[in-house]
């Protein structure tokens, strides 16, 4: 078994992410290449983005810290501490309304079954 602290994850990424020139931080916390899911603590300033993307597969973000906002074309979904939003399989992108950290779980194991 393992076990993680996300709130101390969440703190670190933090503050690397208000050091990095782009305002981003991760960490995988569980999972990678080698396995169907993958959870990612993702620490961003009030401002900064993930430009719109493709999703590997279905996938979810919990907000663990501040406020954010998903987008999928003309479709938004802002999210604040304890939020659950699902992620649509549409190009998406991400935005920090305010300083934010995100836990992103996403399964690849979904895009065998869309096949």
């Amino acid at each position: 078994m393992e076990k993680f602290s996300l709130d101390a994850i969440a703190r670190t990424q933090a503050k690397l992410a208000g050091a990095a020139p782009s305002g981003r931080s991760a960490e995988t916390v569980y999972g990678g290449h080698e396995h169907a899911l993958r959870q990612t603590v993702i620490a961003m300033t009030a401002g900064s983005s993930l430009s719109e993307h493709e999703s590997p597969g279905e996938a979810t973000l919990q907000v663990l810290r501040g406020r954010v906002r998903l987008t999928a074309g003309e479709v938004a979904w802002e999210g604040s501490s304890g939020d659950l939003l699902v992620v649509p399989g549409a190009r998406h992108a991400l935005e920090a309304v305010e300083d934010c950290v995100v836990l992103l779980t996403v399964s690849k194991a979904s895009l065998a079954s869309r096949a």
